[in-house]
């Protein structure tokens, strides 16, 4: 059997009144989902855990089967081995966000989105004046890493989960040698930046200034048993983003770079869908991520958050319908937490999930959150995601 499985990122949500009590997956148009999940059986998946982060590091870990309490370290290892950035066994490796400050206060996680050229050339300009405190690594955007030598034992905190806060309270902690060296660090950051020629130009064109770096989610490189070892299955990552390509590269799983994937709104859907269905033919599992839904809910627009989804449905599930023998291949829906747009944050909540088999009888119902909920699956662990679909 072959297995497709589609997650679509923080896709999950909570009742909108603005919207008469309907989610976005109930407000959506969305077709294709909804036949596949009227013929799928249905539950509700568990893929996070209380005393762990809530991000999809930790949540897309626990669905491709791997228990994060025996390897987890960090998200900012697993981005790094996606760029094939080799750290020492005394180094630790942190996310690194180009965000936006003002007034000490977060005001954007991401910079205003900054470009990923303009990312470069600013990364390049940190390693210049702050090479004293570590080194930066370009990735996708604003999301980039930092090395350094110190600051394992860190409390770090996500910048998309304190916005509108002032940044000197979610500084590294606690009160140390480390935390203040690396703190001057992020300090010393707005002044160069601010001043770079890449914000200048920035902020004459109406746009965001990207003014502050901001380290969090460290950790070493971790081990992973190989998804062949683990599943008996050949697999094959498609996503634009380097967390879940790295979860990939770290599971010995196949990550192509597929041309157009962006990991933002203006993703190519329709390569996404092909590559997967392609792959098909060589691999017995596809995990196949979509990263716009969650960004939509960080952004905490429920316009957009329905336009990504009916998106979603249209071009990618659709795509992936017109080319796929679904007599041959078992496809699932998934999201790896809910992103609310009322908290514009990941929440643990257990989120829907849907299988289409062949020879299994479906329930006849949409995608969404009440369905999940009613599916006979009822509460499933994700840690056995995997073994329920070989199973079922």
């Amino acid at each position: 059997m072959k297995y497709l499985v589609v997650v679509g990122d923080g896709m999950a949500d909570y009742p909108v009144d603005e919207a008469g009590g309907k989610t976005p997956l109930q407000l959506a148009y969305k077709p294709n989902m909804d036949y596949i999940a009227r013929k799928s059986r249905m539950g509700m998946l568990r893929t996070l855990r209380p005393d762990l982060p809530k991000g999809s590091d930790i949540a897309n870990l626990i669905i491709l089967g791997y228990d994060p309490y025996v390897c987890y370290t960090g998200r900012g290892p697993i981005e790094a081995a996606a760029r094939g950035i080799r750290a020492g066994e005394d180094e630790v490796i942190f996310r690194c966000n180009l965000i936006t400050v003002e007034g000490g206060r977060i005001i954007d996680y991401s910079g205003g989105h900054v470009t990923t050229e303009e990312a470069k050339l600013l990364i390049s300009e940190l390693n210049d004046k702050l090479g004293e405190y570590g080194r930066f690594h370009s990735g996708v955007s604003y999301r980039n890493i930092f090395v350094s030598k110190i600051g394992e034992k860190l409390v770090s905190t996500p910048p998309h989960e304190v916005m509108g806060e002032p940044y000197e309270k979610h500084l590294l902690k606690p009160d140390n040698e480390e935390s203040k060296k690396l703190n001057e660090m992020m300090l010393k950051s707005i002044s160069i930046l601010s001043e770079s020629p890449i914000n200048v130009k920035r902020v004459k064109s109406g746009k965001k200034p990207v003014n502050m770096v901001w380290i969090w989610g460290q950790g070493k490189t971790p081990r992973l048993q190989p998804f062949l070892e683990k599943h008996g299955l050949r697999g094959i990552v498609i996503c634009a983003v380097d967390l879940i390509k790295g979860i990939g590269v770290l599971a010995g799983m196949d990550v192509p770079e597929v041309p157009g994937a962006t990991g933002y709104y203006d993703t190519s859907y329709e390569n996404k869908a092909l590559y997967a269905v392609k792959s098909l033919e060589e691999f017995d599992f596809v995990y196949l991520h979509v990263e716009a839904p969650d960004e939509a809910g960080h952004e905490g627009s429920l316009e957009t958050k329905v336009r990504v989804i009916e998106e979603m449905d249209k071009r990618l599930f659709g795509k992936i319908l017109d080319n796929v023998n679904i007599d041959n291949v078992s496809i699932s829906i998934l999201t790896d937490h809910p992103t609310p747009i009322k908290v514009r944050k990941h929440t643990a909540d257990p989120v829907p999930f849907s299988i289409m088999k062949p020879g299994l009888n479906g329930e006849g119902r949409v995608f969404d959150e009440d369905s999940g909920r009613k599916g006979v699956f009822g509460l499933v662990d994700g840690i056995n995601f995997v073994r329920l679909l070989k199973e079922v």
